[in-house]
């Protein structure tokens, strides 16, 4: 049994509030700033929120073929990095592509990246699930899910936040923060992009990084 359309745009736009806050929150708390005298990439960046080693970190979680799979198994070149969920009804869709093209982008510039799709629902998103998502939106995506103690350390290490709105069902949304980060081998975290950045300036900041490193 479905609910309202109605429904689902209104959670939408406290969802979207909601993530403003947060993204408020991680950039007054200075959890991006690292010193730009030592910052190889400064030429690149496109905020004043300057990437570093506080963000990211060892992990381990779940793939789509149902192996086990650390940073090291993931990293291993230029990534572009996003925390969603399968049912997410607009935000994550739109996200994912963007994402997606970006690495298409990348491609047709001779840069070879890999798009990672990070579940903050692991109670649906079984690697079945995940891997039926992101077979969809491109080739070279890679699924991640995992126990709830796993996600909430991926989640941890990359400052993410994200609350499950549970209900007596299966059709509860998540509310969750929208960032998708540049992870390279060699360096971690480097850059962030918010929502509003297209699939083209994606593409050209991080061939910038990727250039520089």
């Amino acid at each position: 049994m479905s609910r309202p359309l109605g429904l689902f745009i209104s959670l939408s736009v406290v969802i979207s509030l909601l993530l403003s806050v947060s993204i408020a929150w991680i950039l007054s708390n200075g959890q991006l700033n690292f010193k730009k005298s030592d910052d190889q990439f400064s030429e690149c960046r496109m905020s004043k929120a300057l990437g570093g080693s506080n963000i990211g970190g060892e992990f381990e979680l779940i793939n789509q073929d149902g192996q086990t799979v650390t940073n090291k198994d993931i990293f291993n070149e230029p990534a572009i990095l996003y925390f969603g969920y399968t049912f997410c009804p607009d935000i994550c869709p739109l996200d994912v592509y963007r994402n997606a093209e970006a690495v298409n982008l990348l491609n047709e510039n001779g840069i070879s990246a890999t798009p990672i799709f990070v579940s903050i629902d692991p109670e649906r998103d079984t690697p079945e699930v995940i891997g039926n998502f992101v077979k969809y939106h491109h080739p070279k995506m890679i699924g991640l899910t995992g126990s709830k103690d796993q996600i909430d350390h991926m989640s941890k290490l990359y400052k993410t936040y994200y609350r499950a709105h549970k209900s007596n069902d299966d059709l509860y949304l998540v509310d969750h923060s929208t960032l998708t980060y540049l992870i390279l081998p060699e360096y971690g975290f480097v850059e962030f992009f918010r929502r509003d950045k297209s699939a083209d300036e994606i593409a050209s900041i991080s061939a910038c990084f990727i250039r520089n490193s």
